[in-house]
């Protein structure tokens, strides 16, 4: 714990908590304060001015990061006949009908994404109280209820994110692994920083982006100055 406390003051001093840093400065500061043994995940926050209880004021989507994320997602597909074949050829890791419903109602959780066919979503809803709280229901939005199960898995497995706004108006993303070049890890923040900006809701006052940081998994935060994206 001792080594851990010098490894973090050590990045504390590093860091300017008083300054907005460019996105290349604060992705490059980001991967040399990294002191976890492991291939950290880099982490962006943003915090909107935006109500969500209002309807139109809520933002949640999907996308694929340029250059993926780094995470290795495990892909459970809900569907049948067809489908189901469709899914297992795209390297779905579990496909499955009502079998897997008891499977998680008993505590199985070992997966990452749920995909399912819009005709699974009755079976599927049976599994609300699991997946929901874990972010993990199928969603028409994030792409994940779809007859186009074999685009959804390849995308799962190639790099595709999910966001989505808490109710204090935070948006928490991956844009990928310190392990990534520099260059790579900015092409993503960025590819994201357009997405959140065009999700503006047109009813949202004040300045939208009340600030941003960037972080590694047990890393401090480095504010970032949106003008640089």
């Amino acid at each position: 714990m001792a080594k851990k406390s010098k490894q973090l003051r050590a990045a504390l001093e590093k860091i300017d908590s008083t300054k907005l840093y460019s996105v290349e400065e604060a992705v490059a500061l980001a991967k040399e304060t990294n002191f976890a043994k492991f291939d950290a995940t880099v982490e962006v926050a943003y915090n909107l001015n935006i109500d969500v209880r209002k309807a139109d004021q809520q933002i949640r989507g999907a996308m694929v990061l340029p250059n993926g994320s780094g995470k290795t997602q495990r892909v459970l597909v809900f569907a049948r006949g067809a489908k189901a074949e469709e899914a297992k050829a795209a390297g779905a890791d579990f496909v499955g009908e009502e079998e897997l419903v008891a499977k998680i109602n008993d505590g199985w959780l070992d997966f990452d994404v749920v995909i399912a066919t819009p005709d699974m979503m009755a079976v599927v809803g049976r599994l609300g109280r699991v997946l929901g709280p874990r972010n993990l229901m199928p969603n028409p939005k994030t792409g994940t209820v779809t007859m186009d199960v074999a685009k959804a898995v390849e995308e799962s497995k190639g790099g595709k994110i999910t966001y989505r706004a808490d109710k204090a108006g935070i948006v928490q993303a991956i844009v990928g692994k310190v392990s990534f070049d520099a260059d790579k890890l900015v092409e993503n923040f960025k590819a994201f920083n357009d997405v959140i900006v065009k999700a503006k809701p047109a009813t949202a006052k004040g300045t939208y982006i009340q600030s941003l940081t960037i972080t590694t998994t047990q890393g401090v935060g480095i504010k970032v100055d949106t003008n640089s994206l």
